[in-house]
């Protein structure tokens, strides 16, 4: 007999179907048989969850002269319990499981409670493959250096430190959400990580807070994320009535900042999506604004003109925004200041323009297509002499005068460079300076009352 009560209990506390049960109660009592009699393919072993009960039947064919105990049984005792028996009939012998003895029950014992945690094992490990790109909660029971450890009734989750958030404390028995991101069942068990960094816990967070992302209204088009510092989310509406970025914000910012203080108050910034480059691309670099946006479609890249004092803001700590806006917008963005910007357009030195070359010959050097100083001077000579109306004399002349005025360019510019560095910031040092002093930190918090400042920005850009 087995007690009922213990089956339920299992059932219900280890989460294991009962037929499957039954079938593992099954082969350990047929091990038990094959070590107490050599051999089991003769026995018959019928398990009775709904009653508790264990039948064993014990298959032997009938003999005059018993040879094999195991297999035959004496026609003279099986009439004992059916007269009609024949010689080479079958008969079935029941068997108490108590004439195992204590020592092969206690073995079947053992072998249960390992079985019983094997099976416990996988039933876990399957519940959270199918779990994977969800979120769960649990409750931190282990904080060690490479990893957190979050248990979810007998389910340990590993939180990986590079999965964690930077910055982010723990503290033990605190309950915490994380996105369920691999299973594996290896030899120890099933091996569940989760993670608090990966773009798609964010995607959930806002699935969860946001309705019209829920039912597929507003839609998440790319997410870039540097975990715990800053994220930018494109989102798009598919519903004219609906707003998008005031969708995700809710009512005084109630769904975002939701959002952020799950996030340790990352900082997020919602992108209304548009189908002009030029026109996502600005609104990506927010909080920054380009002066300049030069785009090349093919190639996917885009070069962003920012005022010399901006620079620093468009760049972002760590180089952190213009990363970020790169990755969300599919755009390999490039920054630079106006200053030097300015420079570098004006190192082209256009025929016309230079004192001392005639009209008459410009005009014959932009017949063939030569309408800069560079142009020129990249030109072979044999070229320039097939020109009509251009000979060796005239030619010489007119390079004398763009050498020289390209010289003077030259010094003009070397002046002017000197003086647009002083004080300014470039890329690269404002990537320096955020890692050292972590420079305009402030600048980027995403307080209650910025929030109202944010969706007036988002209205400017919209419009």
């Amino acid at each position: 007999m087995i007690d009922k009560e213990i089956i339920d209990q299992l059932v219900r506390e280890k989460n294991i179907d009962k037929n499957l049960l039954a079938e593992i109660i099954e082969r350990i009592f047929l091990n038990l048989i094959e070590r107490k009699y050599g051999d089991a393919s003769n026995f018959d072993v019928i398990v009775n969850m709904d009653k508790g009960e264990i039948e064993i039947y014990h298959h032997k064919t009938v003999v005059k002269e018993v040879n094999d105990p195991v297999h035959e049984v004496s026609i003279d005792k099986a009439r004992e319990v059916e007269p009609d028996l024949e010689e080479g009939d079958t008969f079935i012998e029941i068997v108490n499981p108590s004439e195992f003895g204590r020592r092969l029950v206690n073995l079947a014992k053992q072998r249960l409670i390992q079985e019983i945690v094997k099976v416990e094992k996988y039933v876990i490990f399957e519940e959270y493959k199918k779990k994977i790109g969800q979120i769960v909660t649990g409750d931190i029971r282990q904080i060690k250096r490479d990893a957190v450890y979050i248990y979810i009734g007998k389910a340990e989750l590993k939180l990986p430190r590079e999965e964690q958030i930077p910055g982010e404390r723990y503290r033990r028995g605190r309950e915490i959400r994380v996105l369920v991101k691999d299973a594996v069942m290896g030899k120890s068990g099933p091996e569940i990580i989760v993670s608090r960094a990966d773009p798609q816990f964010l995607i959930k967070l806002f699935e969860n807070e946001v309705p019209e992302i829920a039912d597929k209204t507003v839609e998440i088009i790319a997410v870039a994320r540097h975990p715990g510092d800053r994220s930018k989310v494109v989102v798009k509406s598919n519903n004219k009535r609906v707003d998008a970025v005031g969708a995700c914000v809710g009512i005084k910012g109630s769904r975002i900042q939701a959002i952020v203080r799950e996030l340790n108050n990352e900082k997020i910034d919602i992108i209304n999506y548009s189908i002009e480059p030029e026109v996502l691309i600005t609104r990506a670099l927010s909080p920054a604004r380009p002066y300049v946006l030069e785009i090349d479609e093919e190639k996917k890249t885009a070069l962003a003109v920012f005022e010399d004092d901006e620079i620093p803001v468009a760049i972002g700590k760590n180089g952190q925004n213009i990363r970020l806006a790169s990755e969300v917008t599919g755009y390999t963005i490039d920054a630079i200041k106006r200053s030097e910007y300015e420079l570098t357009t004006s190192e082209i030195i256009y025929l016309e323009d230079i004192e001392g070359l005639t009209e008459h010959n410009w005009k014959l050097l932009y017949s063939v297509g030569i309408e800069t100083a560079d142009e020129l001077l990249d030109t072979p000579r044999e070229e320039l002499l097939k020109i009509n109306g251009i000979g060796e004399k005239t030619l010489d002349k007119i390079l004398k005068v763009v050498n020289e005025a390209v010289e003077k360019k030259k010094r003009e510019l070397e002046e002017a460079r000197k003086k647009a560095e002083e004080g300014v910031v470039s890329s690269e040092e404002a990537v320096k300076e955020g890692e050292k002093e972590k420079v305009e930190e402030e600048e980027f918090e995403y307080s209650e009352e910025e929030i109202k400042k944010y969706l007036e920005d988002s209205e400017d850009l919209e419009q």
